[in-house]
């Protein structure tokens, strides 16, 4: 791990400022200055001096503190040889020579000392890290509580206390899933740079700022403080864009928020034109993959990450927050987000406080004698219930301790929960009441069902079960330009491009100025997307956003050259480039691997795909699809044996994928090992009954080895889990005429004309 000392910090500003003195000294005061020096990242104590009450806020924000040095003034927690137990470990925790450290469980499942070299977040909660010597950092599971007491607080907790978690599990916290370096660090730290070497499977990850500074925000600053000097010189500063840095978070600057005399709406007095400093935040506060190191303010978000849209298991249907999804995609779905508001309207930036605490907040924009009433909550002002933000940005608790608002500023709709089974605010409060209860109380006091901004609940829910209408119901989402964006690239990406209508609606979104649109459209292209729909994706393999070229790569790499133009095959070219760049980027982890070995199998080394996924399964030995994949490369060049080998090799490592069982299971139908084949896939449909597919296989082998009525009582169970899977009803239809059960056949045969006759109309 390496970080610049201050010694070095403040040499590289003298050695600016000597530059820029010596340039100005050869000028006259009409000459144009020559930037001759690239910015770079200074320090936010250089910033103290003239931005004093921002540098004060900052000083004592959850950002300030988001990682340091572990020492006597930045560890909170008791460190007095304690002790902890979770899964029949005990963990101790105790001081030596003045540095912390921790005596646990390691990757083996032994106990050992682990120095605590960096403390890691503040409230509600404070975790702490240990240097690996290949330079991983890795967080403990085990956190220090930093409420008081009195909040439950002032103690060790374990992250996961539901589940026994030991140094075989996935989540455990020497494992990939819980490294620093790929996770967290471009979130706690400045400027950070991963710098993983696949060669040595190692890290020399480095920062400008061990935790979250000024720069992090604004960029590096060494121009704008030349900017500063020549300013306060009275030289000419023309020649500086945005006072030195990439871009202005000027978004708010001038705007002022008016009333509407009758209908009490807020009006921003002008348009916000664009998302420089919403995106700012989402670089740490949105759910999302990064490509690449280097963002900074005013450069595009989707040149370095890769969002999460508003799929399960990450959000429930109606886009509420379900897994740790932070803060961005909640307030893409908001109207205050479409109607201009941004990040820094309610939290001050610099202290990331709120502006005002309680009502007063929401008061800026909203009148109190219309919102802060009894008449318009149902609650009395100042109770619980009275508070704005439990009915329309109810908590959620994540790492056990700390409850984070949803973002999306819905208007609670207890309708959906007892239709969707989504949860409600009245019910977040309300613990002893039914769904039903409280959808009847707001009925009760509207005298309908109320209607929020958000009306994509039933699209997503249908789309998550496989329901008939499905598709017909997100292609309405995907094509109403009143829907947030990220609610309509989200039904984009589930579209199914073979569907009637579905593609005219993509050609369309791949069009679309919105970048959020256009990834959602790529996203409903996967891996064995028909060679006609090789002409929707290839323009988006010159998109000015790195992500969608990357994306479009992704997509197109198995259309084989010779289906391709001449300038497609060259625009093409860089995109992969570009594609190879961000998994080796990310080639510390065993989907990156994973990627390229794909990447090689359709370019036909299958000495690289072999290589990568081997790789793959030796940075995680969990990883089900390295194994399903490696074995499919063997069968394909002709080594079935050794793909048999490895996935009973999986098998051991992961007894209890379905994925893996049924993998084998298929290998040992090639190989006519029959009985055992049978016994594979029956496992896997044990573990995850509710995969159509691994039923369907499974029913099918059934069939063939003469256990007809067995693979009818299969399938039977399966089409009542999945009624509209044409497939299996096809298989009943077939099985059962071939076995003279023909009121079954019968029966299936009406319901898969049926299915038909639907799926034709749409």
């Amino acid at each position: 791990m390496s970080k610049p000392p201050m010694a070095a910090i403040f040499a590289a500003m003298a050695t600016v400022w000597v530059q820029h003195s010596a340039a100005l000294a050869n000028v006259t005061l009409d000459s144009p200055v020559p930037v001759t020096v690239a910015a770079h990242f200074v320090g936010s104590n250089v910033c103290a001096s003239c931005h004093t009450p921002e540098f004060s806020d900052w000083n004592t924000s959850q950002h300030h503190d988001a990682m340091a040095d572990a020492t006597g003034n930045t560890v909170l927690a008791d460190f007095n040889d304690t002790a902890f137990t979770y899964a029949g470990v005990t963990s101790k925790f105790f001081q030596l020579d003045g540095q912390f450290y921790t005596h646990t469980s390691g990757p083996d499942g032994q106990l050992r000392d682990y120095r605590i070299k960096y403390t890691y977040g503040l409230y509600p909660l404070q975790q702490y890290l240990v240097e690996f010597p290949d330079g991983r950092l890795q967080p403990l599971p085990i956190a220090w509580d930093t409420r008081s007491a009195e909040q439950g607080g002032q103690r060790w907790f374990h992250l996961y206390p539901e589940e026994d978690i030991n140094h075989n599990d996935e989540l455990f916290w020497t494992r990939p899933s819980q490294n620093w370096n790929h996770v967290c660090a471009d979130c706690h730290s400045t400027d950070v740079r991963k710098n993983y070497s696949a060669d040595t499977d190692s890290f020399q990850t480095s920062w400008s700022e061990i935790n979250v500074g000024c720069e992090a925000c604004h960029g590096a600053g060494s121009r704008h403080l030349e900017w500063a000097d020549l300013k306060h010189t009275e030289q000419s500063v023309d020649h500086y864009d945005n006072a030195g840095f990439q871009a202005k978070l000027g978004e708010r600057k001038g705007v002022t928020w008016s009333i509407e005399p009758n209908t009490y709406k807020p009006v921003r007095s002008q348009t916000r034109e664009t998302d420089h400093e919403i995106e700012v935040c989402a670089q740490c506060h949105s759910r999302r993959g990064q490509i690449a190191d280097g963002y900074q303010a005013g450069k595009p978000f989707l040149d370095y990450y890769r969002p999460t849209l508003l799929v399960p298991p990450f959000y429930h249907a109606d886009g509420q927050q379900r897994d740790e999804v932070f803060t961005w995609a909640s307030f893409l779905q908001s109207k205050m987000y479409a109607k201009g508001v941004t990040c820094s309207d309610c939290h001050n930036p610099h202290s990331g406080k709120l502006r005002a605490e309680g009502n007063v907040v929401c008061a800026t924009c909203h009148v109190p004698a219309k919102y802060d009433t009894e008449k318009h909550s149902h609650h009395k002002p100042g109770s619980a219930g009275g508070q704005c933000t439990a009915c329309h940005m109810p908590t959620t608790d994540y790492m056990v301790v700390d409850p984070r608002h949803d973002h999306s500023l819905r208007v609670p709709r207890p309708d959906q929960s007892v239709k969707l089974g989504v949860p409600n605010a009245c019910n977040t409060c309300h613990t002893d009441r039914s769904a039903s209860w409280a959808e009847a109380s707001v009925r009760k006091w509207y005298g309908h069902e109320p209607q929020g901004f958000q009306s994509y609940a039933d699209a997503f829910a249908a789309a998550a079960i496989g329901a008939s209408d499905a598709q017909m119901q997100l292609q309405t989402v995907a094509g109403d330009l009143a829907q947030p964006s990220i609610a309509r690239a989200t039904a984009l990406s589930q579209l199914d491009p073979s569907i009637s209508g579905a593609p005219d609606i993509l050609a369309e979104a791949l069009r679309d100025p919105s970048g959020l649109i256009r990834l959602g459209a790529l996203h409903a292209f996967t891996d064995d997307m028909p060679d006609t729909f090789a002409s929707f994706v290839t323009p988006l393999l010159s998109d000015p956003l790195r992500t969608l070229r990357v994306e479009a790569a992704d997509v197109l790499f198995q259309v084989p050259e010779t289906r391709l133009d001449l300038q497609i095959r060259s625009t093409r070219g860089h995109a992969i480039d570009e594609y190879v760049a961000s998994q080796h980027y990310n080639s510390d982890r065993a989907e990156a691997r994973l990627n390229l070995g794909r990447f090689y199998v359709n370019r036909g080394d299958a000495a690289k795909a072999e290589d990568q996924m081997k790789a793959a399964i030796q940075l995680s030995p969990l990883n089900v699809p390295a194994y399903v994949n490696l074995a499919d490369l063997y069968r394909a060049i002709g080594r079935d044996g050794e793909g048999e080998n490895l996935l009973r090799q999986g098998v051991k490592v992961v007894p209890e994928s379905a994925g893996l069982h049924y993998a084998l299971g298929l290998a040992l139908v090639r190989t006519g090992k029959i009985d055992a084949a049978l016994d594979e896939l029956q496992r896997a449909t044990e573990i995850e009954p509710d995969r159509a597919q691994f039923s369907y296989v499974y029913a099918v082998a059934l069939n063939s080895t003469g256990e007809s009525a067995a693979a009818i009582t299969v399938l039977e169970k399966a089409i009542s889990a999945h009624p509209n899977r044409r497939d299996i009803l096809q298989a009943l239809v077939s099985i059962c005429q071939a076995h003279g059960e023909y009121a079954l056949a019968k029966k299936y045969g009406k319901r898969l004309q049926a299915l038909t006759s639907a799926q034709q109309l749409r």
